[in-house]
Order: C-alpha cells, then sequence, then structure tokens
C-alpha cells in the first residue's frame, strides 16, 4: 500500500525530475479526468467489450461463422442458435462477432493512415507558411469539397472489393479534418519565443516540424480521433451494405444488414442485431470522444 502511494504521488507530482515522469504523470493525471465521466467509462466499456470479443472470436466456442445449412435457414433466437440463423442458416451470433472484426480493423487502419498524414500535412503548412501553405490547403480543400461518403463509394467502386480497399477509400477522404486543425495551432504558435530559439539554434526544419510543432497536435488529433471513428464505421458499414465492402462470405455487419432487408418482418433478428451493434459502437466512440474533449480541454463545455 505505502509502495502504491508513492507511485501515485510520484506520478502526481507538479515537479518533474525526467521527461519520462513528466509524460507518465500527464498520463495520469488525463486518465484521472476521464475517469470522472461516466458517460466517457460507458464509451470505453463499450468498445473495449466489443474489441475484447472480437480479439478472442478465434478461441470462444463459435459456429463457423461461413458454415452453410439450408435446412436450418432462418430460425429464429433458441437454445441451439442464441442469435437466430440468417437466409444460408449460418450462425447470426458467430457472424455478428466474427464481422467485428474487419470494422474495427478498418477504423483502426483509417485512422493510422489519415491522422499522420493530416497532422504532418497541417503542421507543415502552419510552420512553413508561405506558398507551402497555399498548395497544401488547397490540395485539402479538393478532398473536403466531396461528400466523404460519395467520394469513398466511388474510390471503392473503381477499384476490387476487399478491407485494403475499403481503408484506401474512406483514408483518402479522411486526412483534411486533421490537417486544417494541425495547421490552425501550428500557425497560431509560429512565432512564439520557443520556435524562433530553435530556428536561432539552427535546428533543421524537418526536425522543428518532427520534434516541436507535431506534438503541439497531438491532444486534439486523439480527441478528433474518437470523434472521427464513429462516422468511420457508418461509412464501412454503408460500403458493406452496397456491396462494396468485404466480399462474402466473409461476416460483415453492413452486408447482414443489407441481406436481411427483404425480410426484416419475417426475420428480424437477421439485420436488426447487426444494426443494433452498429449503433452500440458508434455511440461508444462518440461518447469515449466527447470525455477525451473535457479531458484534453477542461474548459470546453
Amino acid at each position: 500500500m505505502n509502495h502504491l502511494s508513492a507511485s501515485v504521488r510520484w506520478l502526481a507530482s507538479d515537479t518533474p525530475t525526467t521527461r519520462t515522469q513528466a509524460r507518465l504523470g500527464a498520463a495520469y493525471r488525463w486518465l484521472r479526468r476521464l475517469a470522472a465521466h461516466p458517460i466517457g467509462l460507458a464509451g470505453l466499456a463499450i468498445v473495449g467489450l466489443i474489441t475484447a470479443i472480437a480479439l478472442c472470436a478465434s478461441v470462444l466456442p463459435l459456429a463457423d461463422p461461413s458454415a452453410q445449412s439450408l435446412g436450418e435457414r432462418l430460425l429464429a433466437p433458441s437454445a441451439g442458435h442464441w442469435l437466430g440463423t440468417d437466409t444460408l442458416g449460418r450462425d447470426i451470433l458467430s457472424r455478428l462477432v466474427f464481422g467485428a472484426r474487419p470494422t474495427l480493423a478498418i477504423v483502426a487502419l483509417v485512422l493510422l493512415a489519415s491522422v499522420p498524414a493530416g497532422l504532418l500535412i497541417g503542421a507543415a503548412a502552419g510552420l512553413w507558411g508561405g506558398w507551402v501553405d497555399a498548395v497544401l490547403m488547397r490540395i485539402a480543400d479538393v478532398f473536403m469539397a466531396f461528400p466523404r461518403l460519395i467520394l469513398a463509394i466511388a474510390v471503392a467502386a473503381t477499384l476490387s472489393t476487399g478491407l485494403w480497399t475499403a481503408v484506401i477509400a474512406i483514408a483518402l477522404t479522411g486526412w483534411p479534418p486533421y490537417a486544417r486543425v494541425a495547421r490552425a495551432e501550428v500557425a497560431a504558435v509560429r512565432q512564439a519565443e520557443f520556435i524562433q530559439s530553435a530556428r536561432a539554434l539552427g535546428v533543421s526544419r524537418l526536425r522543428l516540424l518532427l520534434r516541436h510543432a507535431l506534438p503541439l497536435c497531438l491532444p486534439s488529433a486523439v480527441v478528433r480521433a474518437a470523434l472521427d471513428a464513429p462516422g468511420i464505421v457508418l461509412i464501412t458499414s454503408g460500403l458493406g451494405f452496397l456491396g462494396l465492402g468485404l466480399p462474402p462470405p466473409a461476416p460483415e455487419w453492413g452486408a447482414m444488414v443489407a441481406e436481411g432487408r427483404a425480410i426484416v418482418f419475417e426475420a428480424w433478428w437477421v439485420s436488426t442485431l447487426p444494426g443494433l451493434l452498429i449503433l452500440a459502437l458508434s455511440l461508444g466512440f462518440n461518447f469515449l470522444g466527447d470525455a477525451l474533449r473535457d479531458v484534453v480541454d477542461p474548459g470546453v463545455k
């Protein structure tokens, strides 16, 4: 207990003695502020639970999500099939669990692609200004001029269906908002003393970008990513609904909703259950994003 108390005091110290202590202390204070938001904790629990189940899908006692049995088609939820079966007799529960994997993978891959790209482009535009700023922001304007879902559909329809097609289609439309925010934040401190001091010491433009300007954008980028995730979930499901997502028979929530739309009154569970999971995951990310926004900037309400 004394060791734990000493560790907490070390993390909460207002006068850190090392860079590691400062970073861990900042993370500790973030977690404490997040713990004070019940809605944020609820969102974290929803996202964490769905992610954990998806990661453990292979070791759970589930049926093969692609195994067909026409003799058991459209069975209502029962002891044999807890959430029923679809039009080809496939187990809905198994397909829901395995269908979470591509959705979460696309969300993660899109954010890993669009967030760093947007931050680098925006920070470079804000730090260097001039023609670099003008060119990079005009490119961002071109991508922002198109509705995100429409542009994603156009790219996905041009390429072959698959996970990477969905990632590319969504990521191409996802980086401009991060670039805009990063550009505004860096431009506001371009003439700050620490930037001018680094320039006077001969710091290269690349190092100035990566070590001094880019870290300023990370907190807002984390919040933006959490709030952007629900949109990625909906676009991913929309592509699957239109047949532009993963090719069959791979389980995917949007495709499952499309499969059951014609029989929703006879077999409601085929499309309703994946629709509820899409809603739950989107709400979870929204709740988490709202809490993170208050954690990063407690003054914003």
